[in-house]
């Protein structure tokens, strides 16, 4: 069964991939504008971040909420084999940026799939998310060229469907009437203390919410825009599709409850 742990970025067997691949705008979350292909300026020739420890304060918050699933790893280890970007060629290095954002996609995907099969309430569909899984991690050991030929939204939708039938299947386990804000528009909503236990909040726009001490137990947060989002406090045990991206582009505090399956980002506050 696939591991979490390799479904989470290593910048050490990565060739900066993020940093190349990826186009960024002059934002708050990026001090500059960066086409895509083209390498960030604080990128060193041994493909390593030159102000990783100032990203935030350099203005590159984007920088400190992305992750790739991994996916930056795969590509410049297993399907390009090591080799380098920077050595191969223009036509190595173009291949290698299209590909990388299918795999992080499928990587994504991957995430989700291994959580809902340690779901217990989802044991009903655990064959077929196996089944799932291992076609999806199969498609991500596909040469450069059929990756690049890919149809990644059909193979979502797929996946989709046992993704929405583990969420229901988990959601019914808590009890009482449970909100569905699927897709909701809550930007800068006011949410303090709410009761949004088992709430199906996939895809809402929560971004500045304010969900102080709110309670998320058991809620699907897949899709979630969390950007600002104010989690102090906040009960988020059992939450489930969260995603390292979605807590680094929240707020929150040492009081902040979350899965086990992320980690505390360290720019929240420690009060």
């Amino acid at each position: 069964m696939q591991d979490q742990t390799a479904l989470r970025g290593d910048c050490g067997s990565c060739f900066g991939l993020c940093c190349v691949a990826l186009p960024f705008t002059a934002s708050t979350d990026f001090a500059v504008d960066k086409p895509a292909g083209k390498p960030c300026a604080n990128l060193q020739d041994d493909h390593r971040c030159g102000i990783h420890a100032r990203l935030r304060q350099q203005g590159f918050t984007g920088c400190t909420v992305y992750d790739c699933f991994g996916a930056g790893q795969k590509v410049s280890q297993v399907t390009f084999g090591g080799a380098d970007w920077r050595t191969g060629g223009p036509e190595h290095a173009r291949r290698m940026f299209d590909v990388f954002p299918v795999v992080r996609q499928l990587h994504e995907l991957l995430w989700y799939l291994t959580e809902a099969l340690t779901l217990t309430a989802s044991r009903p569909v655990h064959a077929d998310l196996r089944r799932m899984l291992e076609r999806t991690e199969k498609l991500t050991l596909r040469t450069p060229e059929e990756l690049g030929a890919l149809d990644v939204g059909a193979h979502r939708q797929e996946v989709n469907v046992l993704l929405l039938r583990t969420s229901e299947l988990v959601r019914a386990g808590t009890r009482g009437k449970k909100k569905d804000r699927r897709g909701a528009d809550l930007m800068g909503a006011r949410l303090r203390n709410a009761d949004l236990r088992g709430a199906n909040l996939r895809g809402a726009y929560l971004i500045a919410a304010d969900l102080t001490g709110a309670d998320l137990r058991g809620a699907d947060l897949i899709g979630a825009d969390l950007r600002d989002t104010d989690l102090t406090n906040a009960d988020l045990t059992d939450a489930f599709f969260l995603t390292q991206p979605q807590v680094n582009a929240a707020r929150g505090n040492a009081g902040t409850r979350l899965p086990q399956s992320v980690t505390r980002p360290g720019h929240w506050a420690e009060g």
